[in-house]
């Protein structure tokens, strides 16, 4: 079975070609890239190097947020057109359950982070289970960083960071949590669109037409438009 993986919803672009279980051909970028230009171009070399054709995919997953919202859109685009293009089925991931997935230390509380400026965070908590595989413990959500830090102090555990939030926010962390904050190693603050495929082993495929991206937020302009109504209703 082979599978095509992409990863567009922040600045890192990560796309992957897994067939029954071995990765063929993976593209990683940590670069802050224009994924309108870079995205597809990606895809096309993965098929090149790999000496596939679309037409040979069996199945298709793609980061479905959050994140950028410009970012998401890219990839969601890109992998519903190639599905349904192709008549193949779609699989959405979370962004941060893929980052989370770079971590494969057994019990530790896994926290992925992704900036969402202002202060503000998307984050999630999961952990590895006994049989290898991740565990939810809090589903992922738009907060603010000092509310979330303060709710894992609270807790006395220790928790791995990961992700390029992580690393924007290092001091903090360190300063909130103290021992309790571990960081991950900077390699692994990048998706990879490998795991991806792996997560989306394990997930429910879904219906092309009705697959949207999950942002966890409103966009500023819908927020926007909502403090002028409500000033308005008032």
């Amino acid at each position: 079975m082979i599978w095509l993986g992409l990863d567009t919803a922040n600045a890192p672009l990560s796309a992957a070609l897994v067939k029954d279980g071995e990765l063929l051909v993976e593209l990683n970028s940590a670069m802050g890239l224009n994924h309108s230009a870079g995205a597809m171009p990606a895809v096309e070399e993965l098929f090149k190097r790999a000496g596939i054709r679309p037409a040979e995919l069996d199945a298709i997953a793609v980061s479905e947020g959050p994140g950028s919202y410009t970012g998401v859109r890219i990839g969601v685009t890109i992998a519903k057109t190639l599905a349904w293009t192709l008549d193949k089925p779609l699989t959405g991931v979370s962004s941060l359950r893929v980052l989370a997935s770079n971590i494969f230390t057994y019990g530790v509380t896994i926290c992925p982070l992704i900036d969402a400026r202002r202060g503000n965070v998307y984050a999630g908590l999961y952990r590895r289970g006994e049989d290898g595989k991740l565990e939810c413990l809090m589903e992922d959500r738009h907060m603010a960083l000092s509310d979330l830090l303060m709710q894992l102090k609270k807790q006395r555990n220790p928790v791995v960071f990961v992700g390029e939030g992580a690393r924007k926010h290092e001091e903090l962390l360190k300063e909130m949590l103290g021992e309790l904050g571990r960081r991950a190693h900077f390699t692994q603050d990048l998706p990879r669109a490998s795991l991806l495929i792996t997560e989306a082993m394990q997930a429910e495929t879904s219906a092309v037409h009705s697959f949207v991206p999950e942002y966890r937020r409103i966009t500023e302009a819908e927020a926007n438009w909502q403090k002028v109504n409500g000033k308005e209703a008032e």
